[in-house]
């Protein structure tokens, strides 16, 4: 079976969360994940977690770390279970996801 371009632009975005400072089940369904936006830095880094609740995010499920950076975090990527983005101590983030 052939493999299809990948999209790296201009990816179609449906739902959006603004202004995230705790534990957040942003989807507790499959999903996909377009980008994490770094509002404020903060001074610990967040995670993004494949899994239903924010008790059960942890390193097994964990998909991508948020920088202590100000600014985007392109993901594209998918999410089987669910989607829970948990910020670093004082950051404010967003997210993009379908």
């Amino acid at each position: 079976m052939p493999q299809y371009p990948i999209p790296t632009q201009n990816v179609s975005v449906s739902s959006r969360k603004l202004n995230i400072t705790a534990a957040t089940v942003v989807k507790a369904a499959p999903g996909r994940v377009i980008r994490v936006q770094v509002l404020v830095a903060g001074t610990g880094t967040g995670t993004l977690n494949d899994c239903l609740t924010t008790g059960a995010a942890a390193a097994a499920n964990q998909i991508a770390t948020i920088p202590e950076v100000l600014g985007p975090l392109e993901v594209n990527a998918a999410f089987q279970t669910g989607i829970v983005l948990v910020p670093g101590t004082g950051q404010t983030l967003a997210i993009y996801y379908n």
